[in-house]
């Protein structure tokens, strides 16, 4: 298939409807999982612990209503349009507020637009929330290529860039001449390539996750207390936590088949992420206790939807598009970011970037804070302190008129 393809430029409504024979066989197949026996260390340094898993599955296949996270997906204005040759999922949910900034925000991996809904009441009407009507967002949320409800590609060649562009032609033809851009985790890669892209109607970007600086060959000096708990950080997470980067980054299909046939697997791939999300996740199961939003059905949500719409394999070879990408891009130097750039950082991430390390990264910040809670899946766990840093750093450019 030619990337440029001719595809319908319309857009269609969509409505979430799983068959209950779907459900049943998700059940059946929890129940006859097979399990290893019990790590032989008293942490995570062996992988996902067996009692999490346990008692998740028990909870998953007995106590877990799918139904719920379906009816609270169809209550939202969902569409699809299929943009170079692929069927992209949307949720675009406009604010009641007048002059309402669109926002165009992408999630990551292990999550999706699931990780995503707690935030929109947040940023589309600020009132209800604690804040003032001149910061609502008019809010577009897109599942990412081979995510979700969106179609997977049948080439390769879905790289950030070719993700980024989508973005802007999605926005471009929901009619916004002007308009800002977020992401965390794959969703802040996709987001630094629209701000280097620099689309026509791009405002400016904001990021949760520091992408320049972790995927880069030589980090930046650690001349400072934070700036070497950073790096400590960093490496820490490339010597014991990558495993699951490292196989989606060069056997994507391997793993794939483990993924799309046990849904225990899956879960189990989808938890190894990082050490602190990790432990609030497992927190959530053995105690019943979640951290902020992350409890226990609202990370069953996420899960399930990947397990429904068999997109285990399809997400994971977004690591190998990025790596195929920054293979090919080797030793050129990327182009600068000129547009105004915001940048949050939450304590439970991978690592917390000092300013220094942004401001080298993007010399034209125009924002940047270092919050007191909150980790990797940011607008999920703490949706309300997310949403005010997300409308803190396009306050300034905000105009009236500033949507279509």
């Amino acid at each position: 298939m030619s990337t440029s393809v001719q595809t319908t430029t319309e857009i269609r409504p969509f409505h979430v409807d799983i068959p209950e024979e779907k459900l049943a066989e998700l059940r059946h197949r929890i129940v006859a999982a097979r399990l290893p026996s019990r790590e032989l260390v008293a942490d995570r340094s062996q992988g996902v612990q067996l009692a999490t898993i346990q008692e998740l599955a028990r909870y998953w296949e007995s106590d877990y209503d799918w139904r719920k996270a379906e009816a609270k997906l169809n209550a939202l204005p969902q569409f699809t349009t299929q943009i170079d040759g692929v069927d992209i999922h949307f949720i675009h949910v406009k604010s009641a507020h007048e002059n309402a900034l669109p926002l165009i925000m992408t999630h990551g991996w292990p999550g999706s637009v699931i990780e995503l809904l707690e935030a929109i009441g947040p940023l589309t009407d600020p009132t209800a929330h604690g804040g003032d009507a001149e910061d609502a967002f008019d809010l577009v949320l897109p599942s990412l290529p081979g995510y979700g409800f969106s179609g997977e590609p049948t080439e390769v060649g879905w790289d950030p860039g070719r993700t980024a562009r989508a973005w802007a032609e999605l926005m471009r033809r929901l009619g916004y001449a002007r308009y800002v851009a977020q992401g965390g985790d794959l969703g802040a890669i996709v987001t630094d390539v629209m701000g280097r892209q620099a689309p026509e109607g791009l405002l400016g970007i904001h990021m949760n996750l520091l992408v320049t600086t972790l995927g880069a060959a030589t980090p930046p000096p650690g001349d400072s207390e934070e700036a070497r708990a950073a790096l400590a950080a960093i490496k820490t997470f490339t010597t014991s936590g990558f495993g699951y980067f490292l196989e989606q980054s060069t056997r994507p299909q391997t793993i794939g088949y483990a993924l799309l046939d046990s849904p225990v697997a899956l879960a189990a791939w989808l938890l190894d992420h990082d050490t602190d999300s990790y432990e609030k996740i497992s927190h959530a199961f053995l105690d019943g206790e979640p951290s902020g939003h992350l409890t226990r059905d609202q990370i069953l949500d996420n899960i399930t939807l990947y397990w429904l719409t068999g997109t285990g394999a399809s997400a994971a070879r977004a690591y190998w598009e990025l790596g195929r990408a920054q293979a090919l891009a080797a030793g050129q130097a990327p182009p600068e970011v000129s547009l105004p750039v915001g940048f949050t950082t939450f304590p439970g991430e991978i690592f917390q970037a000092p300013r220094s390390w942004v401001e080298q990264s993007y010399p034209n910040l125009t924002y940047f804070n270092k919050v007191d809670r909150g980790g990797h899946f940011a607008a999920w766990e703490e949706p309300e302190l997310f949403s005010s840093e997300v409308r803190a750093a396009f306050r300034s450019l905000r105009t009236n008129g500033a949507s279509s």
